[in-house]
């Protein structure tokens, strides 16, 4: 497997698959690619993030960026990123956009065996990817993304928010503290994010948790500073968004990575 980490580029062989290593919290600067690609987590955690907002891939998700979007990586945890570039004809199933998608086991054993470096006949590798695409395809997608407001009302209460997770302030009080109506916060909440107030709260929290968790934080220590009152109260709320619990998540995401 490769150890370059930087996916911007197609491998040096020409091949339209990648592996790439990255160490805990590395990243890589923003980049556009000519295809359209996904990118999944073996081991370890991805964020996608654009100026749109951010995504998180866990490894059982699985990310899509479509041709041309500006985009940029950050690891969390010691990150083993698999890369499959798509046409314009493959990538027609696929979203406009940035998404993270779920993946079956059958799309992850594909996306990790095309993208290692045992040499593979073209009719392989052509199965391999329609694998992949068909599963892909037909996947939901996840809603691990938070926006980034574009409003300068809701960024300032945004960045109000991700300060202190432990702090359970209310709708009502972060309109105070900004200065604006509640009905407005409301409003804005609404048409920049796509959810209301609370829903966005909780996606923040599953995204912090999930941050830590990929650093080796103990589930106890994940909940309590990401807000949850119990931790039973954390895996109840996690795992329906995840699609695993917290504990199965951490044991994943700081997996040893395959050589």
């Amino acid at each position: 497997m490769s150890n370059s980490s930087q996916p911007d580029k197609l491998s040096e062989d020409g091949r339209t698959e990648a592996a790439f290593r990255f160490a805990h919290a590395e990243t890589v600067p923003p980049h556009v690619h000519p295809l359209g690609h996904l990118v999944h987590a073996a081991t370890g955690v991805l964020s996608l993030i654009t100026d749109d907002g951010a995504w998180i891939a866990p490894p059982n998700r699985v990310a899509w960026v479509p041709a041309g979007a500006e985009h940029r990586h950050r690891a969390h945890g010691v990150t083993d990123m698999r890369v499959v570039y798509l046409s314009a004809e493959a990538a027609t199933g696929l979203p406009s956009g940035p998404a993270v998608l779920a993946v079956s086991s059958l799309a992850r054993e594909a996306l990790l065996a095309i993208t290692t470096p045992a040499p593979r006949s073209d009719v392989a590798r052509s199965h391999l990817r329609a694998v992949i695409v068909d599963e892909v395809a037909s996947a939901p997608e996840q809603p691990l993304h938070l926006p980034e407001p574009r409003d300068d009302r809701l960024r300032r209460v945004v960045r109000r928010v991700e300060r202190d997770l432990t702090e359970p302030v209310s709708l009502a009080g972060l309109a105070a503290w900004a200065g604006v109506g509640e009905r407005t916060l409301t409003r804005l909440f609404r048409q920049e994010t796509g959810m209301g107030y609370r829903q966005w709260r909780l996606q923040l929290r599953v995204h912090r948790a999930l941050v830590l968790l990929a650093g080796g934080r103990s589930v106890t220590e994940v909940a309590a500073a990401c807000g949850w009152a119990t931790t039973s109260q954390f895996i109840d709320q996690f795992s329906p968004l995840v699609g695993m619990t917290p504990g199965a998540y951490r044991r994943a995401a700081t997996a040893v990575p395959r050589d």
